[in-house]
């Protein structure tokens, strides 16, 4: 049976279908591998970040432990420097009250030197004079002795304190010492009558002691003010038979 025209032109207008464009497997393998080489490069660079972080953190880690070992060197050192100062605080501390007591023992020492010594003030004082024998005239007009009983008084040693004053208003004292402690408290006894004059008779002391003794007196009279019996014994205060101690005011019986 013959073909009619438009089942002829049916078939030359139908589209020419095309097989499916698909990549080659070489292709699709070329992907896979720089897929994976791009995920291993990745890797690589945070390994390698891990690495560093592991050294850093190995570094502090030495770091520390070294720091440790200072601190517990430095803690022993120091436990030994403290033991060391504690020491020497002890030591300095013995030799402070050594030397307190040496101090002390010279002080002593050097009151029982004077044991025997007054001190005359306020005698006039006159150029080539002799010490001696203004004193004796002393004893007999203001301190009212005896001539005789002035006659029998020895003395080791008769002279002015101190180096001559060139205004000459202020009369050196004159120091004695005495050969008999007896003839010297007979001298010394008789200081009552100077009272209201500008003489004064008094027992010789070193300087600190004098400057002890001051601190001493004004406490004194304001105890014999409130009734108390006080007396002053070279540098004791004794009130009432007691041994008077006060930081403020006795700080050598400390």
């Amino acid at each position: 049976m013959p073909k009619t025209p438009q089942a002829a032109s049916s078939k030359r207008s139908r589209p020419e279908i095309s097989p499916p464009m698909s990549s080659s497997p070489s292709k699709q393998f070329e992907d896979i591998l720089d897929s994976i080489n791009t995920k291993l490069s990745s890797f690589d660079a945070r390994l390698a970040l891990v690495e560093v972080l592991h050294r850093e953190f190995q570094a502090l880690r030495d770091s520390l432990e070294f720091s440790q070992r200072q601190v517990v060197e430095l803690t022993t050192e120091n436990q030994g420097l403290r033991d060391e100062v504690k020491s020497l605080n002890k030591g300095l501390t013995g030799l402070t009250q050594d030397n307190k007591k040496m101090k002390e023992s010279i002080l002593d020492l050097q009151s029982r030197s004077m044991r025997d010594n007054l001190v005359f003030a306020g005698l006039p004082e006159r150029a080539e004079e002799d010490a001696e024998t203004s004193l004796r005239d002393f004893m007999q007009v203001s301190l009212k002795l005896p001539a005789d009983t002035v006659s029998k008084i020895t003395f080791a040693r008769v002279h002015r304190l101190g180096g001559r004053r060139q205004d000459n208003q202020r009369p050196r004292p004159i120091v004695a010492k005495f050969d008999h402690f007896k003839q010297k408290e007979q001298v010394k006894s008789r200081g009552r009558e100077l009272r209201g004059t500008d003489f004064s008779v008094n027992d010789q002391f070193p300087k600190e002691i004098l400057d002890r003794r001051r601190l001493l007196f004004p406490v004194r009279k304001k105890l014999i003010a409130e009734g108390s019996r006080a007396v002053v014994t070279v540098d004791r205060l004794y009130v009432n038979g007691q041994l008077f101690r006060d930081p403020a005011v006795t700080p050598w019986l400390y």
